[in-house]
């Protein structure tokens, strides 16, 4: 008997609905993780420092990027675009306020970001790029560009995603033994810049196959 193939619609539609669950859970720990932040009587040392450094930026970060993270998931959902149009298009307006209000706190915060220059200019370009990616999507879909609206809102997702990459990071680099100042220089590009790039791969690819 043949094993299963990637093309088989069944099998496919499998694979489809374990990957976007696996980023559904991951995304909504990131956000719990961060809403907690806000919420607890004593958050950790780093949450504490922003919090008291810039309390309206890192509040309205900690707070609206979590949505972003959240709404983004359920927006790459096939079913939810497909099936149910009027929770996609507001999902969409909840997603766009919510980085507009996440990233330009996030500038805010990467001005001040622990690392140095290096740092700052990480999480600073990530910002300027989540708001551009996002908006230029939203500017797309009132445009009716369906396809462009894809493509931007793709990268500005993977944008997003930052959040996840950036907690996974972190404690690996703990565990290896790196020094934190050293290491977080590091991922303030390693957290966006490969996602980024395979998001592009992602556009090419569709491009493609819809052109074939």
């Amino acid at each position: 008997m043949r094993s299963p193939s990637i093309s088989h619609p069944a099998t496919y539609s499998r694979m489809q609905w374990t990957g976007w669950s696996t980023l559904m859970l991951l995304a909504l720990g990131v956000a719990a993780y961060a809403l907690w932040l806000l919420a607890a009587s004593n958050p950790p040392d780093f949450a504490a420092s922003l919090l008291a450094r810039q309390p309206v930026g890192a509040f309205v970060h900690f707070a609206c990027s979590p949505l972003a993270l959240v709404a983004g998931a359920l927006q790459i959902n096939r079913a939810i675009r497909t099936r149910h149009l009027v929770l996609h298009r507001w999902l969409g307006r909840l997603y766009v306020l919510a980085v507009l209000l996440g990233g330009a706190s996030g500038l805010s915060m990467a001005l001040q970001a622990q690392g140095g220059p290096v740092s700052e200019w990480g999480f600073g370009l990530l910002a300027v790029l989540w708001l551009l990616s996002t908006g230029l999507g939203f500017v797309a879909m009132r445009r009716n560009q369906r396809t462009a609206h894809r493509d931007w809102m793709l990268r500005s997702y993977a944008l997003t995603l930052a959040a996840i990459t950036l907690r996974i990071y972190i404690p690996a680099s703990m565990v290896a033994g790196l020094p934190f100042e050293e290491a977080y220089r590091v991922i303030a590009w390693l957290c966006w810049v490969p996602n980024l790039l395979v998001a592009e791969w992602v556009v090419r690819r569709l491009r493609r196959t819809a052109s074939a």
